[in-house]
């Protein structure tokens, strides 16, 4: 299956480099001819459906700015059974074909079993 749409989103705390990572994102995307797709409040913005289209120009500037511009936060319920079944069931109903997540160990845990 070859991807059509991506989505990228950051999660727990905030770090250096994360909008700078969003922005290699989305321009890599663009330059691979995917639609790519921003996820609000990591996680629970997921869960929640908070998931928009973004690019080149919904990324300029956002290197110098602190944090990460997609915000992030930290989901208890991400970590349930039900939390993973909505934050499918919302990539499907994007039609997300690839989701890439920006964060530490709890993200990649998060990532690991959204992906399982």
């Amino acid at each position: 299956m070859k991807m059509k749409r991506i989505a990228v989103l950051t999660s727990g705390g905030d770090s250096p480099g994360m909008n700078a990572a969003i922005r290699a994102v989305v321009r890599t995307g663009i330059f691979h001819n995917l639609e790519v797709f921003a996820v609000e409040r990591g996680f629970t913005g997921l869960m929640e459906g908070q998931i928009s289209p973004m690019n080149q120009v919904s990324t300029g500037g956002i290197m110098q700015r602190g944090g990460t511009v997609l915000k992030t936060s930290r989901s208890e319920k991400f970590k349930t059974k039900e939390g993973l079944d909505i934050a499918l069931q919302k990539l499907k109903e994007f039609d997300i074909d690839g989701l890439v997540t920006i964060g530490g160990d709890g993200t990649l845990r998060g990532t690991r079993d959204l992906s399982v």
